[in-house]
């Protein structure tokens, strides 16, 4: 049986964006109808209660029948270990901010606006339409197949070049080849805005691997930049979805994928 293809749009990097004050921009409203919404992490500028209900409201508008999202580095009080660690009470910090942002993430406003809030660990989600897929968030340890990685930061050589070099992880690139998702979605590096198909060599084991990074087909025609998965399962789709560009405005499209699952 082949497989069904099931839509996604993917942002990251929105920075407290006022989605109706960017109409000169690609990301802007309306925006597709899709499956799946996947927020790759950085919803506000420095955290904060407010800006986490702000970037709520913005995804709201969104029409997806899942929406899908993380924190990152941005989003300063949803990260507890950092939070704790870098807790400065003279300006006001307390240490249970951390947990009530992830209560405004988890509570009626994020149910309001259908969205999901994602923590690290491999979940598992079933649409209507009966097509499953499986999602990995962060820096869990990652040992089996996932359909799709999501996290905050790139793999190393992979879409994460800006001025002071190459800056992805080699852990994500070493979780990347172990698992091969069809799909890997990150920002964080705003220069490195695009997609590339990656070719696995089936030869190479886990600790050896090759892989060649090639540009893809896109579609743009639209706001937002089309790709379509292609079903060859040696190969996964790398998305750098960063909404706000290196110059600071919010000028890069968002990404909708068709994804055969």
């Amino acid at each position: 049986m082949s497989p069904s293809n099931a839509s996604f749009l993917i942002i990251s990097d929105t920075h407290g964006l006022d989605i109706h004050e960017n109409e000169a921009h690609p990301f802007c409203l309306p925006l597709p109808k899709v499956d799946v919404l996947l927020h790759c992490g950085d919803l506000t500028q420095v955290g904060g209660h407010g800006p986490f209900r702000k970037a709520l409201k913005m995804l709201g508008e969104i029409d997806a029948e899942l929406k899908l999202v993380i924190a990152g580095n941005h989003d300063l009080e949803l990260d507890g270990e950092y939070w704790r660690s870098h807790l400065n009470e003279e300006d006001g910090d307390e240490p249970e901010e951390h947990d009530q942002a992830v209560a405004i993430m988890r509570g009626p406003l994020a149910k309001e606006a259908g969205v999901t809030y994602l923590e690290q660990g491999t979940h598992t989600f079933t649409l209507k339409s009966g097509v499953s897929f499986s999602i990995y968030d962060r820096f869990a340890d990652l040992k089996d197949h996932v359909d799709i990685m999501m996290t905050h930061g790139p793999p190393k050589n992979i879409l994460d070049a800006c001025p002071s070099g190459n800056v992805g992880y080699d852990h994500l690139l070493a979780a990347l080849n172990r698992v091969k998702p069809l799909l890997h979605c990150f920002g964080h590096i705003h220069e490195g805005h695009g997609a590339r198909t990656i070719s696995w060599d089936e030869k190479a084991d886990a600790e050896n691997y090759l892989m060649v990074a090639k540009p893809v087909d896109i579609d743009k025609t639209e706001r937002w930049h089309t790709v379509r998965k292609s079903e060859n399962s040696n190969e996964t789709l790398a998305v750098n979805a960063a909404i706000q560009g290196e110059n600071g405005e919010f000028c890069n499209s968002p990404w909708l994928v068709y994804l055969p699952l």
